[in-house]
């Protein structure tokens, strides 16, 4: 599995009506897009790749990311197995560690020693009945030592919230040959107040969690950056404007050392299903 090109990163395709995910992955696997990407924040994450598996005939489907606290490994493991025997060979284990305010609010004090948990879901992951190859998984990965768990125990990285400079970072980090797969969020508008309505709210969020902040910090940002939301912090991180401006974005990754990017498309209404814009990326593409 070499993954390259254009993907999609997608909460709808993951929370959104069943139906219609079905439907809106079977035009994108139609569209040319080699991966879709799904989040994992409460559910039966597994069940949904099944059903996107089942949707498409050619594209990857990946978790962007299965969350290792709310899995465990054996459970992981068996259904990957399932899932790749009835479907082939089209199913990316992204792994992640989350965030400590969204997994210690339901239970204090459980998430820590995010390295060495995910150093032991991956023992997990080797020691089961039928283990999960590491060339069939990604580690979500922002600073150093992750990624170099991820060259080490994984094909790669995944990492989200960030810039073409932090892929020039991470290649270097994780040397040649592990996959590097970015997310990019990105808003097609060609209006800077449409664009930061869409944008400012949705990426406040993100900055509340430390380690997507921390990685900020290091990238360059200032506190001010993330508490005001600066104009520099919001273009560096969610790229805005027609499709020519997205696909730019996309190829400075690809230059910094991505091998395949997942574009995030964010608009007013983030129940939606943004399907014309995947269409417009696809065809300019």
């Amino acid at each position: 599995m070499e993954l390259s090109g254009l993907g999609v990163w997608s909460s709808q395709l993951r929370y959104g009506d069943a139906s219609e995910a079905a439907d809106a992955a079977a035009e994108l696997d139609e569209l040319g897009f080699t991966a879709l990407w799904i989040p994992d924040v409460g559910g039966p994450v597994l069940d949904a790749v099944g059903r996107l598996l089942t949707a498409t005939k050619r594209t990857v489907i990946a978790t962007g990311i299965l969350n290792l606290w709310m899995h465990s490994p054996d459970d992981v493991a068996e259904s990957y197995a399932a899932l790749t025997a009835e479907h082939g060979d089209r199913f990316l284990l992204g792994i992640g560690v989350s965030h400590a305010p969204l997994i210690d609010a339901g239970n204090p004090g459980r998430y820590r020693k995010p390295l060495a948990a995910t150093a032991s879901f991956l023992d997990g992951l080797d020691a089961a009945a039928q283990p999960v190859p590491a060339d069939r998984r990604v580690l979500a990965a922002l600073g150093p030592k992750m990624l170099e768990l991820s060259a080490t125990r994984a094909r790669g990285a995944h990492p989200y919230l960030v810039t073409p400079e932090h892929t020039a970072s991470a290649r270097a980090t994780l040397g040649k040959g592990p996959l590097l797969l970015p997310e990019q969020t990105a808003i097609l508008t060609d209006d800077a107040d449409e664009a930061r309505s869409i944008g400012t709210d949705w990426l406040r969020g993100y900055l509340a969690m430390p380690n997507y902040a921390n990685n900020l910090r290091r990238s360059g940002f200032s506190d001010d950056d993330l508490s005001q939301v600066s104009d520099r912090l919001f273009d560096a991180i969610i790229v805005w404007g027609d499709e020519e401006a997205i696909l730019r974005r996309v190829a400075e990754h690809q230059s910094a050392g991505a091998d395949h990017v997942c574009v995030q498309v964010l608009e007013a209404d983030p129940r939606s299903f943004p399907r014309e814009q995947w269409r417009r990326l696809a065809a300019a593409s």
